[in-house]
């Protein structure tokens, strides 16, 4: 993939709307949406890394009430014919057809390679890559185990979101206290992660999510490690202009 001249390329993750409670979210909600309206004027693409949502569960016919204002946007940048590229977070694990079908979105439930001309990116939205944090990886695989997800979809949506909700603020495996957190360069494991990745192949950005951190790390001399923080309290978000990328904060 080219570049376009004068276009960019566009990252966001962890917004995690629905949380603390519906008027919040609301507020940071129009806050993105003012963001996706700026940089869907120059944006080749826009990749959104996972846990756009704090709960999202997709039963056949229904989905998970409000979101109207940024879902609608998704969508009419969608049909402007601006790629938007969703990556599976821990927090929308459940991700159907609805994002496919509705809004036009690509969505990934794993890590991709991109490359933009000479320019190689390893993406994802980073939870459960990396060593140790098992009790995670043993939930993430309870969670998306067919009969379990045959299970919770058996419960009425009332009940289901409002259980998965509610889970999903107080429930450390799946919100993740650590994840705020800065460990230092040597014990972030998505750090050591790229690292190992990059001994057996090249890439110029590794760019996650999920750790709530605006990080950007050196790995080597032509090979960066970035988190793209969130927006519940940084505002941040990662840029590509065909030279190199960056982190930014959005002040409206």
């Amino acid at each position: 993939m080219e570049l376009p001249k004068n276009k960019k390329i566009y990252f966001a993750s962890d917004n995690h709307l629905g949380m603390p409670n519906a008027e919040e979210s609301r507020v940071r909600e129009k806050h993105f949406v003012s963001w996706l309206d700026k940089v869907q004027k120059d944006a080749a693409a826009i990749y959104l890394l996972g846990d756009l949502f704090d709960f999202w569960f997709e039963y056949k016919t229904v989905v998970p009430k409000g979101f109207v204002r940024v879902l609608g946007k998704i969508a009419e940048i969608s049909d402007l014919g601006i790629p938007i590229i969703f990556f599976v977070g821990n927090h929308d694990l459940w991700i159907r057809d609805y994002f496919q079908k509705e809004l036009g979105v690509t969505v990934h439930h794993e890590p991709i390679t991109l490359t933009l001309g000479a320019t190689r990116f390893f993406i994802g939205h980073g939870d459960g890559l990396g060593p140790n944090d098992m009790g995670y990886k043993t939930m993430k695989k309870v969670f998306k185990n067919t009969f379990a997800k045959w299970l919770f979809r058996c419960l009425h949506p009332d009940w289901g979101v409002r259980l998965g909700q509610y889970l999903s603020q107080k429930n450390k495996l799946i919100s993740g206290e650590e994840d705020v957190k800065f460990f230092g360069e040597e014990n972030e494991w998505l750090v050591a992660y790229s690292k190992r990745k990059l001994q057996l192949e090249h890439y110029d950005y590794f760019v996650f999510g999920h750790r709530h951190l605006p990080l950007e790390i050196n790995l080597s001399d032509k090979s960066q490690y970035i988190n793209l923080g969130d927006w519940i309290t940084h505002n941040t978000y990662g840029v590509y202009d065909g030279k190199a990328m960056a982190l930014k904060t959005w002040k409206k």
